[in-house]
C-alpha cells in the first residue's frame, strides 16, 4: 500500500486491528509505527518477528523516502528533518493519533528528529540501538575490540569515506559483528531492498549522520521514552544509549542495557527484548 506524503509515495503495511471486539464494546488498541534502520534499508528487518506484537497493538511498517519500496525522491531531501516530517505526514495520512514510535539504529535518528520537530505528537517513543550524537572513534574502537585491527581499519575506511567499494567490504567483514551469534542469520540482508546511494549520501562524520546532535532536544520530550541497547554493539555502543538516557527527563525514561547481545537485540535476545517492548507498549 502507498500513502501520498509530502510530495512522494511512501510504502506502508499494516498488521493487526486498531479496534477489536470486547464484549458489547469495541476496544481501541495503540498503534505502533516501526521506523526502520539503514539508511538504504527497508521495513523488512522488522518482519516477521515484530508481527507478534499485533495481539496488543496495530503495527504499521513503512519505508522512508529513498529507501525500500518508497519513492526515491532526490538527495537534497534525504535529510533527518525531511524523514521526520514524512513520519508525521504518514500519521496524518492514516489518521493515527499519539503513535508509539519505535526507531532502531538509523530509525532512532529519525525518531529523535521527529520528536524535536513535532513535540507532543508521539504517545511514546522507543529508541533502540541508536545514538543522539555519533562518536565515530568509539565505533572504530568497538569494532577493533571485537574483530581486531583489520576489522577496525575496514570500519574506519567505510565510515570516514563511504563508497560502493568500502561499503561492500564493510558489509562482508563488519556487519557480521552486528550479532553475537556464531552464525548470524543473514536472511534479513538478502531479502532487503538496499539503496546504496541513500546510505552513501547520509553516512559518515562529514555527512548528515555526523552533523546530527539531538542531545539537548531530548530534554524537552514529555512522553514516555524507552531506551534499549546491547552491551556488545559495535556500531551503536552502549555508551551512546547511556548518553541518550542522561538527556531524557528522568520521569519519562526507561533504560535497559541487555547483556550478551550486539546491534541486533531482537535476534540475540528475543525473549527479553519483546518482553520489555510489550511492557512499554501496554503500560
Amino acid at each position: 500500500m502507498y500513502a501520498q506524503v509530502n510530495g512522494v509515495k511512501l510504502f506502508f503495511d499494516v498488521e493487526g486491528s486498531s479496534l477489536v471486539a470486547d464484549g458489547p464494546t469495541m476496544k481501541e488498541r495503540p498503534t505502533v509505527i516501526l521506523v526502520h534502520g539503514g539508511p538504504g534499508g527497508d521495513h523488512s528487518v522488522y518482519k516477521p518477528d515484530f508481527g507478534q506484537l499485533s495481539d496488543i497493538a496495530q503495527i504499521v511498517y513503512y519505508d522512508h523516502r529513498g529507501n525500500g519500496r518508497s519513492d526515491m525522491s532526490s538527495s537534497e531531501h534525504w535529510t533527518l528533518d525531511q524523514w521526520a516530517d514524512d513520519l508525521k505526514g504518514l500519521c496524518d495520512y492514516l489518521g493515527i493519533h499519539k503513535p508509539i514510535v519505535v526507531g532502531a539504529s538509523f530509525g532512532g535518528f529519525v525518531a529523535q528528529a521527529y520528536a524535536a520537530r513535532h513535540p507532543g505528537h508521539a504517545g511514546k517513543i522507543a529508541l533502540i540501538s541508536t545514538s543522539a550524537k555519533v562518536d565515530f572513534e568509539q565505533v572504530y574502537k568497538a569494532f577493533g575490540a571485537l574483530g581486531g585491527p583489520e576489522v577496525e581499519a575496514i570500519a574506519r575506511r567505510y565510515w570516514d569515506n563511504p563508497t560502493d567499494e568500502s561499503r561492500a567490504e564493510y558489509r562482508d567483514r563488519c556487519v557480521p559483528f552486528y550479532s553475537v551469534k556464531a552464525q548470524p542469520n543473514s536472511d534479513w540482508l538478502t531479502r532487503m531492498i538496499i539503496r546504496n546511494d541513500t546510505a552513501l549520501w547520509v553516512n559518515g562524520p562529514s555527512h548528515e549522520q555526523g552533523r546530527m546532535d539531538f542531545r539537548e532536544s531530548l530534554r524537552t520530550i514529555e512522553c514516555p521514552v524507552l531506551v534499549m541497547c546491547g552491551d556488545k554493539d559495535p556500531i551503536m555502543p552502549m555508551a551512546f544509549s547511556e548518553v541518550i538516557a542522561s538527556h531524557v527527563p528522568e520521569e519519562q525514561l526507561s533504560l535497559h542495557c541487555i547483556s550478551d547481545c550486539a546491534h541486533a537485540i531482537p535476534a540475540d535476545q528475543p525473549e527479553q527484548f519483546f518482553e520489555i517492548l510489550r511492557r512499554f507498549i501496554c503500560k
